[in-house]
């Protein structure tokens, strides 16, 4: 038993055995409720079996820790004494989280829709073309880079070094050898905030050109093929038909891109370390609660930025149901 628990494979091999058996378990109580007698009975059963423990999951990974990240935003650093919404308060008058207020804002105005229009126009010029699966490649090979390596990948390319010296970035290197002065990209506010939110936008305009070209190949060839009989042109072919047949997708595609944008962290910490007034709130709440050791401010800060994802959602899923709506009339 002891090399179950005193080593790591030990640990793992543990924990695939009790998953397995949790699962069997699961299965055998699924098995004989069929046995039951009465079908209301033997669905309330299977019902339970396969979302009840994925409701548990929810409740101890999810909603615990939402009510206790709300709990101690009333509290102070050590969460010992309440505070009321001083907290809060810092978050919206504090220089340093103002800062991170705007630039958030920044990210997510124009992560998505910059994403998603570079997306959409690609999508729309290689499609049918003779090259199409080799350029879709090329632009969603990004995607498959973590967030961690794509700032490391944007930080040579950013690199600065003082004049006179061998610029190790690709830019500076480019503007070097055109006879210009190097530029300070990550160091020189505010400017440095929009050179990282091209890393983000690289990233997720793969992402914004799969999904919306598979929604333009949905579009019925009859509808196409009738409003080019009818002599549109290519813009009215794209205003009247196009982006009215794949709304569903854009929404999809913007508001996924800015929940994920909302809770940026990794390209700013790895590329800045979240200096030169270049953080988010995800940067100030890891300060904050882990750097700082201010329990309240982060959890506080953690508060808000799940305040601002609600809209996005609501949003999302209000769509969904009025596209469900469409399509069942």
């Amino acid at each position: 038993m002891g090399f179950f628990t005193g080593t790591k494979v030990g640990q793992m091999l543990l924990a695939l055995v009790a998953f397995a058996l949790v699962i069997a378990f699961l299965l055998l109580i699924a098995r004989l409720a069929d046995k039951l007698k009465g079908e209301k009975g033997r669905r309330v059963v299977t019902v339970s079996v396969f979302i009840g423990p994925a409701l548990v999951l929810l409740a101890v990974g999810l909603i615990y820790p939402a009510i206790r990240t709300i709990y101690m935003s009333f509290f102070d650093a050590r969460t010992q004494n309440p505070v009321g919404l001083a907290n809060y308060q810092w978050v919206f008058t504090n220089p340093d989280s103002v800062r991170g207020l705007i630039n958030t804002f920044w990210w997510v105005l124009l992560v998505p829709v910059v994403s998603t229009l570079v997306g959409l126009l690609y999508a729309i010029l290689i499609d049918k073309a003779r090259f199409e699966k080799y350029a879709k490649s090329l632009l969603f090979l990004p995607m498959g880079i973590s967030f961690v390596g794509a700032g490391i990948i944007w930080r040579f390319v950013y690199d600065f070094r003082s004049a006179g010296q061998r610029q190790i970035g690709l830019l500076n290197a480019l503007i070097t050898g055109a006879g210009g002065e190097p530029v300070r990209f990550l160091q020189d506010s505010p400017m440095n905030t929009f050179y990282l939110i091209v890393v983000m936008i690289w990233i997720q305009a793969g992402f914004a050109m799969v999904l919306l070209s598979a929604a333009i190949k949905a579009i019925p060839d009859d509808i196409v093929e009738a409003a080019r009989l009818d002599g549109v042109s290519a813009w009215e072919m794209f205003r009247h038909i196009t982006v009215p047949s794949i709304r569903p997708t854009l929404v999809v595609v913007v508001t996924t891109i800015g929940i994920a944008t909302l809770k940026i962290f990794d390209i700013t910490r790895t590329m800045t370390g979240a200096k030169f007034n270049s953080q988010v709130l995800a940067n100030l709440m890891y300060d904050q609660s882990f750097t700082f050791g201010n329990n309240g401010v982060g959890s506080a800060l953690a508060v808000v930025i799940f305040v601002l994802v609600i809209p996005i959602v609501l949003y999302n899923i209000r769509q969904m149901f009025k596209n469900r709506e469409v399509r069942g009339a």
